[in-house]
Parts: structure tokens; C-alpha cells; sequence
């Protein structure tokens, strides 16, 4: 049987709606940028190498379809990133003392990313070798 949602069963924050709702979650976002790159070596590193390949790939001999392949294999190691900083952010906030699942989520979110980075590295070598 599913939980009825009740008054108290939502959350608090929720509520606003139109212009209202998508200014708060701009907010929000941007919120959360600021605090991946205050706090995140990686999110720091990997938006460096963004900051080089984005502009890079305006140059590459492509079609605009294998431009957008480059920015998009490009963003998506920052939204992955995003995500794994977010997983190991709740992980902790849970508990810090080791245990196997908490390994298991940051293992997982750091696959995650090693993938992000493969698909990045096959992307580009695809469009400039092909």
C-alpha cells in the first residue's frame, strides 16, 4: 500500500510555483555551482579542462553535430561530477564512520565519473580522428 501524502509528509520548501519556483531553483543551482567549486578539487580541475575544451572544440574541423559531441561529452563530466559530490556530501552528512554501503555509494559515483571520462577521451579521439 502506498503512504498517502499528507501536509506533514511533504516538504516545507516545497510550495512556490510559475516565475517564483524557476528564480528559487536558479538561485538554488547556482548555489550549488559555487559550493562544488568552493569545495570539490575535482569539480575544480574538471572545469578547468572544461574551460579549455569548450572554446577548443569551436576550432576542431567538424560539423556542428561532432561540435555538439564534444561540448556535451564535456558537460556531461561536469554533471556527473555534480552528482558524485552530492552522493559523497549525503553519505557523509549521514555518518562518517566507515561502512561498506557508504563505500559502496562513493565507489559507485566515483565509477560514475571514471566513465564520464572515458566517454570524454572516446568522444574527442572519434571527432578529431574520424
Amino acid at each position: 500500500m502506498e503512504p498517502q501524502n499528507t501536509p506533514s509528509s511533504e516538504s516545507p520548501f516545497k510550495g512556490k510555483t510559475g516565475l517564483a519556483r524557476v528564480w528559487n531553483a536558479f538561485r538554488y543551482s547556482l548555489a550549488g555551482l559555487r559550493a562544488a567549486f568552493k569545495h570539490e578539487d575535482a569539480f575544480r580541475q574538471e572545469c578547468l579542462l572544461a574551460a579549455i575544451l569548450i572554446p577548443a572544440a569551436f576550432f576542431v574541423p567538424a560539423n556542428n553535430i561532432g561540435k555538439a559531441v564534444l561540448i556535451g561529452s564535456t558537460l556531461l563530466v561536469l554533471v556527473v561530477e555534480l552528482l558524485n559530490s552530492a552522493i559523497e556530501a549525503t553519505v557523509d552528512r549521514v555518518s562518517l564512520e566507515h561502512h561498506r554501503l557508504a563505500k559502496r555509494a562513493k565507489d559507485i559515483g566515483s565509477a560514475a565519473v571514471l566513465l564520464a571520462l572515458v566517454n570524454l577521451a572516446l568522444m574527442w579521439a572519434l571527432v578529431l580522428l574520424g
